[in-house]
C-alpha cells in the first residue's frame, strides 16, 4: 500500500504560513507487496532555502493508496489500439469549418467550450493527481473521456497524463473527429450500414446504457453528423440519427465508479482489484454524476416542452440534450466557399453549461494557436454560460405571515445544478432593507475578499459526497464528508432541485436520491422562508452559483503529494477571481405590497391517437385579492365533455396510460363542453378561504379514439396569496 500525507498550512509555523511561494516538505512512503520500498522527497524552490531553517513538519496521518490495475476500470466499447485510422487532431477540420462565421461555425465555439478545453483544464489536472495518488491507475477512469483520442491510442497510460501528445490533438478534449465517429451503441436500422459489424466485433458486447466513457468508435474515417450530404466527395461521411439522440451525450455525462460495487446491503465497496467491475452496469456502480439519468427520468424525454425561446436557438420546444446545449440556427456547416446548403437547422457547437472562469485560465497557460481561443470567443463563451445559468431558474419571492417565501424553480432537464459536484454550489443571497434603505440582515453573503460562504444563514444547493468506515479503515482517511472522488462511496447530501417530471423512486433507483431534503413527485422547486426582521421594508433576492468553491480549491492544493497541479489550480483560481459567483436571477420587492407565484404545470398530459397531448394554463392573478383569472384547454378532443377538477395539494399516479395529479378529496370546478378545436376557456376566482392552499388543477374528458375513452391533461399547481 502507499502512504503519503501533507502538511496542512494551518499547521506551519507563522514564518512558512506567511511566505505563499514555499512548497510543503512531503514524504511519500512506498510499500506495496508490488513495489520495492523507496521515499520520494518533493525539492522546495530556491526562495525557501533561503528564508530560513524549514520548521519539521508534524507527523502526518497515513493514507492508504488503493492497489489497483488498469483491469479495475475495464468497461466494455471500443478499447484502445483497436482503430484502423486514429483520432485525427482538431486542427485538421480548420479550412472547412472554422473562420467564416463565429455565430455558427462548429470550430470557434466548440474551441471555446470546456467540451474542446477538457485537455488543458488546470482543475482536471489537479483531480487527476489525487484520482492517482488515491488509487493505482486510477486516471483512467478521467482520461479516458478527458482526452479520449489519446486514450483510443493508448496514450492515457501513464494515468497521470504525461504521456498525452499535443502534437497529436491530445489536449483538445473531446475533439471533432472523436465525436463525429461515435457509433450508436444500440442497433437500429436507421443507423449506417456498418455499425452491426463494429457492434459484433466488440470484444465485450456495447452498453446500451452507456456511461463513464464506454463509447464505440468507428474503427475507419467516416465522419457521422445528422445529416445526408448529397453530392459531398471531401471525406467519407455517414448519416447518423444517433448525433441528434441524449444518449449520445449519456456516455461522459452519466459517471460511476467502476472501482466500487453495490453490495447486498445497498452499500457500495471495493470490488475484487485487479479484475472489472462484474456487471458493468452503472446501477451497480457508485453513482458520481447522472445528468443523462435525470433528463432521461425528466418530461424533456417524454416530448418536446414549450420554454418561449429560454434556451436559446430557432427552437422554442426543446427536448433532447443536443436541443438546449447546442441549439439549432439557420446557417452553412462549412466554408461557403464549398457551396454547403444553408439549413434552418445547423446545430451551434457552443455546448453552455456552467463554468464561469476555467476558459480564461486555460487561455493564460497556453497560445492562441494551441487552443483555437480568442480573447472575443473566451468572452463569448463566458457570456453563453452566464445566458444558461440565468435561464436555468425561474426565481419569486412573496411575503407569507411573518416570513418572506422563495421559491426556485429549475427549468432545465436535469438537476438543478448537475454535472461533477465537487466545488460546485447554488445558493440564495437575501439582503433586507429598512425605510431610510439602510441594510438590516443578510442572510447567504459571500465575502469576494476571502471567497467564504455564509452557509449557515441560507439554503445551499449542492451534492456532498463521503466515506464510510469501511473505506475509511481500507485507506486510512477519516470517515466523513471527503472529495476524493475515487474513494468517496456515499452521498451525505444532495438537496439539488429535480427536474420537471421529478419521482422519488425513479431519482433513487438511477442513482441521483434526494439526501438532505424533501421534494414531492412530480415537484421541481424548492422554496425557503426567512423570517422578516422587524425594521424591513423592503428585500432584494438573489441566486448565485459557483463553479470551484474555496473549500474544494484548497483541497486541490493542500491534499497534492505528487506533484504541483494542485498548487498550479490554485494560483489561477486566485488570478481570475476566485471562481466569482454568477448571478442567476434576482427579485426585488416592498414587503408591503401583495405578490403572486407562477403557476406550475406538472407531469404532461396523456398522449392523444391524434399526437396531441391536451394541456391547461392559467393567465391572470392568483391572489385572493387580484380578481381571478382563466383556465385555458388546447388539445382536447372537440366537442367533448370536460371536467376540470382541483385539489389541495399534487399527487402522481399513473393511471389509463396517463399521469393523474390531483389527489384524493378533489372538487369539482367546472362542466364544459369543448369547442370544435377542442378548447375551452373557464374563468376561476379565488377567496380569503383559499389564501395558503396549494391547488392541483387537471382536466379530464372524452376522447373518441382512445380504447379507454378518457383523456387528460396536465397538472397544473397553483399557489393562491393574499
Amino acid at each position: 500500500m502507499d502512504a503519503g500525507a501533507a502538511v496542512s498550512r494551518s499547521s506551519l509555523p507563522d514564518s512558512q504560513a506567511a511566505n505563499r511561494s514555499i512548497r510543503r516538505v512531503i514524504v511519500l512512503i512506498k510499500s506495496s507487496p508490488a513495489r520495492s520500498s523507496a521515499l520520494a522527497l518533493l525539492v522546495l524552490p530556491a526562495a525557501a532555502l533561503t528564508a530560513g531553517t524549514v520548521a519539521t513538519p508534524a507527523a502526518p496521518a497515513q493514507q492508504s493508496q488503493v492497489p489497483a490495475t488498469l483491469n479495475d476500470f475495464f468497461l466494455p466499447g471500443t478499447q484502445p489500439n483497436e482503430l484502423n485510422q486514429p483520432i485525427f487532431e482538431s486542427s485538421s477540420c480548420v479550412v472547412c469549418h472554422a473562420n467564416y462565421d463565429p455565430d455558427h461555425e462548429p470550430y470557434e465555439q466548440w474551441a471555446a467550450s470546456m467540451m474542446g478545453q477538457a485537455g488543458r483544464d488546470p482543475i482536471f489536472y489537479a483531480t487527476l493527481a489525487i484520482a492517482n495518488q488515491d488509487v493505482d491507475f486510477g486516471g483512467e477512469s478521467c482520461l479516458r473521456c478527458h482526452a479520449p483520442g489519446a486514450w483510443l491510442d493508448g496514450r492515457s497510460t501513464p494515468t497521470d497524463g504525461s504521456s498525452l501528445d499535443p502534437l497529436l490533438g491530445d489536449l483538445d478534449g473531446v475533439n471533432c473527429h472523436f465525436c463525429h465517429r461515435m457509433v450508436d451503441p444500440v442497433a437500429d436500422a436507421a443507423n449506417p450500414p456498418e455499425d452491426p459489424s463494429i457492434l459484433a466485433g466488440l470484444v465485450t458486447p456495447a452498453l446500451e446504457e452507456p456511461h463513464t466513457g464506454s463509447f464505440v468508435i468507428d474503427p475507419d474515417d467516416n465522419r457521422r453528423g445528422p445529416f445526408e450530404l448529397v453530392n459531398f466527395f471531401f471525406h467519407q461521411w455517414r448519416e447518423s440519427p444517433f448525433h441528434q439522440e441524449s444518449l449520445m451525450c449519456a456516455t461522459c455525462h452519466d459517471v460511476s465508479n467502476p472501482l466500487l460495487e453495490q453490495q447486498q446491503d445497498g452499500t457500495f465497496q471495493i470490488g475484487s482489484l485487479d479484475s472489472p467491475h462484474p456487471t458493468a452496469r452503472k446501477a451497480d456502480m457508485f453513482p458520481v454524476e447522472r445528468t443523462y439519468s435525470e433528463w432521461a427520468a425528466s418530461v424533456y424525454a417524454q416530448d418536446a416542452i414549450e420554454t418561449g425561446g429560454r434556451f436559446g436557438g430557432d427552437k422554442t420546444a426543446v427536448s433532447s440534450c443536443q436541443d438546449c446545449h447546442m441549439p439549432d440556427a439557420l446557417g452553412t456547416g462549412c466554408n461557403p466557399n464549398f457551396a454547403p446548403p444553408v439549413r434552418p437547422d445547423i446545430p451551434r457547437h457552443s455546448f453552455a453549461g456552467a463554468n464561469s472562469w476555467v476558459l480564461r485560465a486555460i487561455r493564460s497557460q497556453y497560445s492562441d494557436t494551441d487552443t483555437g481561443l480568442t480573447q472575443q470567443s473566451v468572452d463569448d463563451a463566458v457570456a453563453r454560460n452566464e445566458a444558461m445559468l440565468a435561464a436555468a431558474a425561474s426565481l419569486e419571492a412573496v411575503v407569507e405571515g411573518g416570513d418572506l417565501r422563495v421559491r426556485i424553480t429549475n427549468m432545465m432537464g436535469h438537476k438543478l445544478p448537475t454535472g461533477y459536484g465537487e466545488g460546485r454550489r447554488m445558493w440564495l443571497d437575501v439582503r433586507f432593507f429598512d425605510a431610510a434603505g439602510n441594510l438590516v440582515l443578510q442572510r447567504g453573503g459571500y465575502d469576494q475578499l476571502t471567497a467564504d460562504l455564509d452557509e449557515q444563514s441560507t439554503e445551499v444547493f449542492e451534492i456532498l459526497h463521503g466515506i464510510d468506515a469501511q473505506m475509511s479503515a481500507a485507506t486510512g482517511l477519516p470517515q466523513g464528508p471527503s472529495l476524493h472522488f475515487l474513494l468517496n462511496n456515499t452521498t451525505d447530501k444532495d438537496n439539488r432541485i429535480p427536474a420537471r417530471g421529478f419521482r422519488g423512486a425513479v431519482y433513487n433507483a438511477i442513482g441521483a436520491k434526494v439526501i438532505g431534503a424533501v421534494y414531492e413527485d412530480e415537484q421541481y422547486w424548492s422554496e425557503t422562508l426567512f423570517a422578516l426582521p422587524g425594521a424591513a421594508t423592503r428585500a432584494e433576492v438573489r441566486l448565485f452559483h459557483q463553479t470551484t468553491s474555496k473549500e474544494y480549491i484548497e483541497f486541490l492544493r493542500d491534499e497534492n503529494v505528487t506533484d504541483t497541479k494542485g498548487q498550479e489550480a490554485y494560483q489561477l483560481w486566485e488570478m481570475f477571481g476566485k471562481s466569482a459567483p454568477v448571478e442567476m436571477g434576482s427579485v426585488n420587492l416592498e414587503l408591503a405590497d401583495v405578490g403572486t407565484l407562477a403557476p406550475r404545470p406538472l407531469a404532461l398530459g396523456k398522449l392523444r391517437t391524434t399526437g396531441e397531448r391536451a394541456e391547461i394554463s392559467f393567465v391572470g392573478s392568483t391572489s385572493a385579492s387580484g380578481g381571478g383569472g382563466v383556465v385555458n384547454l388546447t388539445g382536447g378532443d372537440p366537442n367533448q365533455i370536460m371536467v376540470l377538477f382541483g385539489s389541495n395539494g399534487q399527487g402522481s399516479l399513473d393511471r389509463v396510460n396517463g399521469t393523474v395529479n390531483i389527489v384524493s378529496g378533489a372538487q369539482r370546478y367546472a362542466t364544459v363542453v369543448l369547442d370544435a378545436n377542442g378548447e375551452a376557456s373557464i374563468p376561476l376566482s379565488f377567496g380569503p378561504g383559499d389564501v395558503g392552499r396549494d391547488i392541483t388543477f387537471q382536466a379530464f374528458f372524452r376522447d373518441t379514439a382512445d380504447p379507454v375513452g378518457l383523456s387528460m391533461s396536465n397538472g397544473l399547481r397553483v399557489d393562491v396569496t393574499h
